[in-house]
């Protein structure tokens, strides 16, 4: 099929995060659900080995301020100038409303119907840096529809920009993998382990919480804690490891099957972000694999998940504690988490996201 989108990510590739995962789901592969010419970074050193469908951009220089950011998306124009026919392309797709990829996009390809889609560092970022608080207002002024996967990515847009038109906005959720939800992997038999085994799956920056969840697991002996993470990330976590005295198996930085199994090989995901999640695609992937979640009640978790994991409070080591003597205790509190968490799951095909997205686009085509 020929392409029918242009959509950028400028991050180098291979860079973790759900927002990333959700992007090579979408456009990449050798049958994606959206044809598309998809770009990211091409990064320092050898090139990887890239999935079908991405090309990446020789373009340095990332930075989030100054006239330097306008040289940066400058050059990412004129990169994606030279590699775009724009008589193949029928709408964009602006993942992020900030940083440089979605400014470049708009002015390579100025006359083409404009799909924004909020991702949860868009925010992040424009609430602490004055540059891109000014990229996101003008390009939620340019979208022709914009995305967001919860209404809490909505309401945060909107005090962000308050003067993007609400009616542009469509909620649309983000989905996982519809192949995972037919046929997740087998889950290991915990029921006589002496300890509940935790994990804790993402990235390890401030907005994760994971510090909050160390110093919360002392108060209990009745767990154990795996964390898959970026390995630098994780070598900055080990002083605090060895100050708490937390014993943590680090599994690596794990590609997506791998990642699966290991869902299937613990009792309980733990989400410890501490301010917004755009939706939590790491704990949607966990629910359908079977394993039940532990989350803090913010926005976009807690419209995702809601009743079918099991909130709780991070930040108040004795509250967390007693949820997890609880669940390692209570007979049938695991399993019917577990029934709920797959249930939830079920909602959220990433079939149904790539449908809506195409549907929308041939709206304002």
């Amino acid at each position: 099929m020929s392409p029918d989108v242009a959509t950028a990510l400028d991050l180098p590739f291979p860079s973790p995060g759900g927002s990333i995962e959700l992007f090579l789901d979408l456009y990449t592969g050798a049958q994606p659900l959206i044809p598309a010419r998809a770009f990211m970074l091409a990064p320092n050193g050898r090139s990887p080995h890239t999935p079908p469908g991405l090309d990446l951009l020789p373009v340095t220089g990332k930075c989030l301020k100054g006239p330097a950011l306008r040289q940066y998306i400058s050059d990412v124009r004129h990169a994606l100038v030279s590699a775009i026919d724009p008589a193949q392309i029928n709408v964009l797709h602006l993942h992020h409303l900030a940083f440089g990829a979605t400014p470049a996009l708009i002015q390579a390809l100025p006359t083409h119907p404009r799909i924004a889609l909020v991702h949860g560092t868009d925010l992040l970022f424009a609430e602490t840096h004055r540059d891109q608080l000014e990229l996101l207002q003008q390009s939620s002024r340019a979208a022709d529809a914009i995305v967001v996967p919860t209404g809490a990515m909505a309401d945060r847009l909107l005090r962000l920009a308050p003067k993007t038109n609400p009616r542009k906005i469509e909620k649309i959720p983000w989905g996982i993998p519809d192949h995972l939800l037919a046929s997740p992997p087998p889950r290991a038999d915990h029921r006589h382990t002496a300890r509940l085994r935790l994990l804790y799956a993402g990235r390890l920056t401030a907005e994760k919480g994971v510090e909050t969840l160390l110093r919360a697991l002392p108060l209990t002996s009745a767990v154990e804690l795996s964390i898959a993470a970026p390995p630098a990330q994780f070598r900055t976590l080990v002083p605090l490891l060895r100050h708490l005295g937390v014993r943590a198996r680090y599994l690596g930085w794990l590609r997506r099957p791998q990642l699966w199994k290991a869902f299937a090989d613990h009792d309980l995901l733990v989400m410890p972000s501490t301010t917004l999640e755009a939706m939590g695609l790491v704990a949607l992937e966990a629910q359908a694999c079977g394993l039940p979640v532990l989350y803090q009640p913010i926005p976009g978790l807690n419209e995702s998940l809601a009743a079918s994991g099991m909130a709780t409070d991070f930040t108040n080591p004795s509250a967390l504690a007693q949820d997890l003597n609880r669940l390692h205790t209570t007979p049938g509190l695991i399993p019917a988490l577990q029934a709920a968490g797959q249930a939830n799951a079920a909602r959220y095909p990433l079939s149904a996201t790539a449908a809506a997205l195409t549907n929308l686009g041939d709206q304002l085509s």
